[in-house]
């Protein structure tokens, strides 16, 4: 059973998303800003954070920087900001996805199941993608550059992997935001262009000037393929 950590000021939606998780057969455990979560987090080690942004003591930013200098697990948004530069911020930070409030529970629980699925790896064949000086686990999960392990959030892992498993190959952004959520919903390209920028300045020698996931003009993106 997957341990689900709600984190909202407001008891009334904590208490909503509780019970509906529960019924969907999650385990599911609250905090009610991100000092109490962070306590929380580390006792309880769920699976995926669900993370208010705006929160008295720590706000749901906070939290992801500290947080995650500890682990990278899952963390979906809950905003009631719409503000594009603050879903932005959510993203830079390492979260993996984001729902807008008020939210139909039933999209939640599908955002809650996509992000899951890509963080234990899917259907995805265990292999070792290689290129150059990366070695991509999918079976462990990890990522290794000269042997150097560099920490990847599930969202990130999933890009890397798709790209990595078809060198050359031009992806649209639509193309790798159903990848990783299952559906292409309206302004979740610039989603996509985050994940990158963020896996670009993990893996590019020069992130500046990308070598390995390239731009491709008026389509998306491509891995290398001569590597």
């Amino acid at each position: 059973m997957k341990t689900i950590l709600v984190v909202d000021d407001k008891a009334s939606v904590r208490t909503l998303v509780r019970d509906y998780l529960s019924e969907e057969g999650f385990r599911v455990v609250t905090a009610e800003n991100g000092r109490v979560a962070l306590h929380v987090a580390r006792h309880e080690k769920p699976d995926l954070i669900l993370l208010d942004i705006m929160m008295p003591e720590m706000g749901g930013y906070d939290f992801l920087r500290a947080y995650r200098q500890e682990r990278n697990t899952p963390v979906i948004l809950l905003t009631a900001r719409l503000e594009e530069s603050d879903k932005v911020l959510g993203l830079e930070l390492g979260a993996d996805d984001y729902v807008t409030k008020p939210f139909g529970m039933r999209e939640l629980v599908a955002r809650i199941r996509a992000v899951l699925r890509r963080a234990t790896g899917g259907a995805v064949q265990a292999a070792v993608l290689r290129a150059g000086d990366l070695a991509l686990d999918l079976e462990a999960h990890t990522l290794h550059i000269s042997e150097r392990p560099i920490r990847l959030t599930p969202s990130e892992f999933q890009l890397l992997a798709t790209l990595m498993a078809a060198p050359g190959r031009a992806f649209s952004r639509l193309d790798l935001l159903e990848r990783l959520q299952g559906v292409a919903i309206e302004g979740g390209e610039q989603t996509v262009n985050i994940h990158i920028h963020n896996l670009r300045a993990k893996i590019e020698p020069d992130p500046s000037h990308p070598q390995l996931i390239e731009s491709v003009f008026g389509v998306g993106y491509r891995f290398r393929a001569d590597l």
